[in-house]
């Protein structure tokens, strides 16, 4: 195992690259040193030389944590490969680490394994405090000890020449050491800072192209280790983006003029993104004062209409509910974005959660029956966006796209959209209303209705989130009440209809089906994927509409002696102690599931705050096909 401990040494002698179908690169520091950037960086650049790519941000909960805290790691994972790649894999292959502390956290999390490269930043072995010194020193014995190939590089030091304060450079230099060892393409990586550091000063962007050269030089100083991952072959025009702009992308390809959100992390990066292009298209950006507040003004545009997105997090759907309610009441399109997040409460505002979804459904007084989907993949989640904006015209009500934390922060490259006429929101109607058309005229077999639009001749009438008549006139009788109820539950049974069943990853039949929804999917299919390899009969199914659910799930869960729903989210475990023949909590999806089948679907779920790895969904399928190989 190399022990590099003196980087001002004799240049090394790097072996010829070694050709490998993937790597998963990992940049981790203290909060604020950039380590995101480097990444995101390094990310761009091989999705452009034609590598899959799949990032997960690493976000303290805290936005300035102390330094050198074991919890307050920030940084980025990225995965390259020679293929088109889904998530984040299991263990990370090579780590940069500008302190040995925060890497405790991670261990914890299992991101790293024997053998694992460790490029650690070596100033601290020489710090004045004596304190901070033991601390190195332990902590690199420890790493050696787990089987890490630990290498302590000066990389600080060797930025001082080109900038007085390395805290604020360093993440370009590794950028350099990176592009070196993966082998590349630097002049792609000198058009990337360009475009990152656009809107800096011209000094500002020659001081970091400087760092990139210096990194490189470093690397080819002091590192033997070269990799080089095909291309995938995708020809086609590429996108490289994360799930937040997709959504964001999504908004102006539905042809959507205005978006109304409050701040609230990991949603936020939506609409920074738009308020960067949204001009370009015509449309608007309104940071309202409150959650309330912007789902009232987007309601608002909606009614006058031009349909409007808000979008938001768990506590925000909280504080939306009302409105939302109105929304479903008085029949308004509307389009909401739920990134959710660690909860309840604040919980964990910077982790990966799947927990909003019982909320989404049934989080409102009364029977509030509303579309929701959810996207499986970064694609996915631009192209939903058009779809929601038409379902929420064709069905007048709210319709949900729920993405997570992983979809949100994540970064993967994918063909361009190819804008359709047909996407775009049509003009607003204006033609005189109908004679004697109420503005509920409910279809009694689909419970749809035309919509007046305020300013057309003939369609005025009183809005109101009261109990109505289909003439919108508030009604407390019985009869109205239970009928106007039912219409608006017959819209979803009319969508249910136009769905096709979900499609099977495996075989039609066999001893296990594992389900997922949301940003699972690549997980999942990979575990599948490891395990059919080694003869099980596994197979999977990810459900994309969850209210309306798709059609003949039950059908297909009949064929399969298992059932097994995948997510992130809470359900007590099979051992948990008071439980012992009584019913336990489910997963959500699976509680849903439960229900609508009336079948025994169970569950295999956590609340880490992590995105789901292959292997431990892959440990799953065999703790229940193969017990002993567990």
């Amino acid at each position: 195992m190399s022990q590099h401990t003196d980087p001002g040494g004799s240049q090394a002698s790097p072996a010829t690259a070694r050709t490998v179908s993937e790597h998963i690169v990992e940049i981790v520091s203290d909060s604020g040193q950039g380590a995101q950037k480097c990444g995101q960086s390094f990310s761009a650049i091989s999705a452009k030389m034609g590598n899959g790519v799949w990032t997960v941000e690493i976000i303290p909960a805290e936005i300035k944590p102390p330094a050198r805290s074991r919890a307050g790691a920030s940084g980025i994972r990225i995965r390259i490969g020679d293929r088109d790649i889904t998530n984040m894999g299991d263990e990370a292959d090579l780590v940069v680490a500008l302190n040995e502390q925060v890497l405790y956290g991670r261990l914890e999390q299992g991101a790293y394994r024997k053998g694992t490269i460790l490029l650690l930043e070596s100033k601290w072995a020489t710090d004045p405090d004596p304190i901070v010194r033991k601390a190195y020193a332990d902590a690199v014995a420890q790493f050696r000890d787990m089987g890490m190939d630990v290498r302590e590089l000066a990389m600080e030091a060797a930025c001082l020449g080109i900038t007085p304060n390395p805290q604020l450079g360093l993440n370009m230099f590794v950028l350099g050491m990176l592009c070196e060892i993966y082998q590349r393409d630097i002049e792609l990586a000198r058009e990337q800072i360009r475009f990152t550091f656009r809107k800096k000063a011209v000094k500002v962007v020659e001081m970091n192209l400087r760092l990139l050269d210096a990194g490189q030089s470093f690397a080819q100083q002091h590192l033997t280790e070269r990799y080089v991952v095909p291309r995938w072959g995708n020809d086609k025009p590429l996108l490289v983006m994360n799930g937040n702009e997709a959504m964001g992308l999504g908004v102006m390809c539905a042809g959507m003029e205005m978006i109304s959100m409050y701040p609230i992390t990991p949603a936020t990066s939506a609409s920074h993104y738009l308020a960067e292009v949204f001009h370009q298209v015509g449309g608007c950006v309104h940071q309202a004062e409150d959650e309330i507040a912007a789902i009232g003004f987007a309601i608002g545009s909606s009614y006058a209409g031009k349909t409007a997105c808000t979008i938001t997090s768990g506590p925000g759907l909280a504080l939306k509910t009302e409105f939302i309610g109105l929304a479903v009441m008085a029949e308004i399109p509307l389009v909401i974005g739920l990134v959710q997040r660690g909860g309840p409460s604040t919980g964990l505002p910077t982790k990966v959660e799947q927990g909003d979804l019982l909320a989404t459904l049934y989080g409102a007084p009364g029977d509030a029956p509303k579309i929701v989907i959810a996207p499986a993949t970064i694609e996915e989640t631009c192209h939903f966006m058009v779809t929601a904006r038409k379902l929420a015209e064709a069905f007048r009500g709210p319709v949900f796209v729920l993405t997570d934390t992983n979809l949100a922060t994540g970064v993967q490259p994918f063909p361009r959209p190819n804008v359709q006429v047909e996407w775009l929101a049509p003009p607003v109607d204006q033609s005189p209303w109908k004679d004697g058309v109420m503005p509920y005229d409910w279809d009694p077999e689909t419970g749809l209705s035309p919509r007046p639009i305020p300013g057309q001749a003939g369609g005025e009438y009183i809005l109101t989130g009261l109990a109505h008549t289909n003439r919108s006139f508030v009604a407390y009788d019985p009869a109205s009440n239970q009928y106007a109820c039912e219409m608006r539950s017959r819209k979803l049974a009319a969508l249910q209809r136009t769905l096709r069943p979900p499609t099977v990853y495996g075989d039609e039949s066999g001893e296990l089906l594992l389900v997922g929804w949301g940003s699972t999917l690549g997980s999942i299919n990979e575990a599948v994927d490891r395990a059919r390899a080694l003869g099980k009969k596994v197979s999977a199914l990810h459900i994309r509409f969850l209210s309306p659910l798709e059609p003949g799930i039950k059908a297909i869960f009949e064929r399969y002696e298992q059932v097994v729903t995948v997510e992130i989210n809470y359900s007590d475990s099979i051992n948990a102690p008071l439980l012992p023949g009584e019913p336990r909590r489910y997963a959500q999806l699976a509680t849903v599931l439960r229900a609508h089948t009336l079948m025994d679907v169970d569950c295999f779920s956590n609340v880490y705050g992590q995105p789901l790895r292959p292997g431990q969904v892959y440990d799953e399928i065999l703790r229940r096909l193969s017990p002993q190989e567990a």
